[in-house]
């Protein structure tokens, strides 16, 4: 499907791929991994023709459709959300149109044994095999299932797009690339703005893609849930391993100890062999040895090791002074803007040395807290107190940003150091990789990773007891991000953190305050713990795709005393049963869209076209039209 063939991309001196031969088959899920700046976005844009290499060729199959989403891009400002997400199907409807006319056409000829009739037939045919393609008549339906799959809720869908955040809006694209459902999904970070539920969806979507997919993603779970093959880009070269990721991870380092060993084995040898041509170059007696002997060097296939790359993050946090029992106590805390209530009568206590994490959906109000604790922000009511003797250190989700772009590296922490940690900001630099002349770089033209690395040694100016994290991963690759849990571990202060990777926060925190709704639920025990709750609570015990009969109750105006609480939480079970029973319904058309492709392909791939199967295929189509209909009743 796509074949890469002796690519070579250099800057000035430097060379990023070294003669890179690589080959993409239909259906494949590979996982392209290798640290920052080792030239894996390079790589999908080359692919998707939007830069070019230095030499060398990319060849993609005629026909073969992609899509791609990178870091960054422009979004339209212009539409709603349902509006923009409807425009994947332009093709669609051009389609549509088109077979339309088509048919009509058709339905007024009579010379059935023509040339001519034979070709408008072929047409038609292959009009409905790309209609196919998308595997929905329903549009609306797909594109509102796959914005509230990645966290759009329904009175959100015809807001305009100009009113959401950037990270919002990627969302939005991402949406419209997998409507497309193109030949070969092109995906670089597509975690970054989404929170765990999203991403949650987000795999169960790809799991069941029909087309290729080439991913670029530093959260080790997704990659391992998603894809079955690993391209490592290390130093110019790429080593392509079959497997996901983990099990990459062991396969490399047991390749590479394995052809140490075999490196060190042969040395030994052409030393050894190398001793004997010496010794006996002159001895007659012995030239025809020698003579084979040398032959033996000149024919040996001789093993190379290629230059490892062993940098990364090497963090250690200073002592945590000894803070009071209870660091962060909210009572009643509220935060609204103008009409929007983001979360109100939050309640809750974090005691020293705990680590905890802040989960959610993006636009709960998990980074408001933060910056409410960390006095980045007023709260409109309700107390916040922080504890004795408590020393705050905290890392914003934009912390990259608020750097000074016409400083250097080294003045960046000079700036901000006291006392005796002047003298070693040589070494904290270069404990965030930042060696030799790179100290002098100023911050302008430092990548998005080493903004963030630099922000993050700045932490470590000042001993803290509470250190509070607002997505620190989102630039990281892997080994960095493993290096900075461990370190988090070992940190004996308390840590409150904000993050959507799963794997980062397993095993580091013990205690989950969701935010859900302007309310914070709290879920004791680690990541692991809470999403098995989360799974529960979203399962739907009835089989059927609505389950039982809900019935919604429209109020108005104001209750109060017993009769609110009751009506209230009624309020909330109904609510609870009707998005078991939507995500329930999602399910079930999930599975019917599959079975209908499923049976397509067997249509287009064997001779059996029997009536007993195009008829269990209309009733496939009928029970999905049901579901569809279904789905936007309870949408109402």
């Amino acid at each position: 499907m796509i074949s890469i063939n002796n690519l070579n991309v250099t800057f000035g001196g430097f060379t990023l791929f070294d003669k890179i031969n690589l080959h993409i088959s239909p259906k494949e899920r590979v996982a392209l991994v290798g640290k920052n700046g080792a030239g894996k976005s390079t790589l999908l844009k080359i692919i998707f023709r939007i830069e070019s290499p230095t030499s060398g060729s990319v060849s993609v199959k005629q026909g073969i459709t992609m899509g791609y989403l990178p870091q960054q891009m422009e979004h339209s400002r212009e539409r709603s959300v349902i509006a923009e997400a409807l425009t994947a199907f332009s093709l669609f409807y051009e389609l549509k149109r088109e077979l339309a006319s088509l048919t009509e056409l058709m339905a007024v000829r009579e010379d059935y044994h023509s040339k001519g009739y034979n070709a408008l037939l072929q047409k038609i045919n292959d009009l409905n095999d790309r209609i196919r393609i998308f595997g929905s008549d329903n549009p609306e339906g797909s594109a509102e299932r796959t914005l509230k799959g990645l966290g759009f809720k329904p009175d959100e869908l015809n807001r305009p797009t100009s009113t959401f955040s950037e990270g919002w809006n990627m969302r939005i694209e991402l949406a419209k690339i997998l409507l497309r459902k193109p030949d070969l999904l092109l995906l670089d970070e597509p975690t970054n703005h989404l929170d765990i539920e999203s991403i949650q969806w987000l795999e169960n979507y790809l799991e069941s893609y029909p087309g290729a997919l080439l991913l670029i993603s530093h959260d080790r779970r997704f990659l391992d849930n998603v894809t079955n093959r690993t391209l490592d880009l290390m130093l110019g070269k790429i080593y392509d391993y079959k497997v996901p990721f983990s099990r990459y991870q062991g396969l490399r380092e047991e390749l590479i100890n394995q052809k140490k060993a075999a490196y060190i084995n042969q040395q030994k040898m052409i030393e050894k062999t190398e001793e004997f041509i010496e010794k006996f170059r002159y001895k007659p007696t012995k030239s025809n040895q020698v003579q084979s002997r040398i032959k033996q060097l000149e024919n040996i296939e001789r093993i190379e090791l290629e230059p490892e790359d062993k940098s990364t993050l090497s963090v250690k946090f200073p002592a945590a002074p000894r803070s009071g029992d209870v660091v962060i106590k909210a009572s009643g805390l509220k935060k609204q803007y103008g009409n929007k209530i983001v979360f109100d009568n939050l309640n809750l206590v974090v005691r020293r040395g705990e680590k905890v994490a802040l989960a959610g959906r993006n636009g709960e109000g998990k980074s408001t807290f933060i910056k409410i604790v960390a006095g980045e922000l007023p709260q409109s009511s309700g107390v916040l107190e922080t504890g004795h003797n408590v020393s705050l250190g905290y890392y914003a989700q934009n912390q990259d940003e608020l750097l000074n772009n016409e400083d250097t590296v080294y003045d960046t922490l000079d700036n901000i150091a006291t006392g005796d940690v002047r003298t070693r900001i040589r070494d904290i630099l270069g404990a965030f990789l930042f060696r030799g002349d790179d100290i002098d770089k100023r911050v302008s033209v430092l990548s998005g990773g080493e903004r963030s690395r630099l922000a993050m040694a700045m932490l470590i100016l000042k001993p803290h007891n509470l250190l509070l994290f607002d997505e620190p991963t989102n630039h990281m690759d892997i080994r960095s991000k493993d290096v900075l849990k461990q370190a988090l571990k070992s940190y004996g202060g308390t840590v409150v953190i904000v993050s959507h990777d799963r794997d980062f926060l397993d095993g580091l925190v013990d205690k989950v305050y969701e935010f859900r709704q302007g309310k914070v639920i709290e879920h004791l025990g680690g990541v692991g713990e809470f999403l098995l709750k989360l799974k529960r609570e979203q399962s739907y015990t009835n089989d059927s795709c609505n389950g039982p009969e809900i019935q919604l109750h429209q109020e108005s105006g104001f209750i109060s005393g017993e009769d609110s609480y009751k009506q209230q939480k009624e309020r909330e079970r109904v609510e609870k049963r009707k998005r078991s029973a939507i995500r329930r319904c999602e399910e079930e058309i999930e599975r019917t869209e599959t079975q209908i492709k499923e049976m397509e392909k067997r249509f287009s791939d064997s001779s059996d076209h029997s009536p007993e199967l195009y008829s269990q295929f209309e009733t496939l189509k009928s029970e999905l039209e049901k579901k569809y209909r279904e789905w936007e009743k309870l949408h109402i």
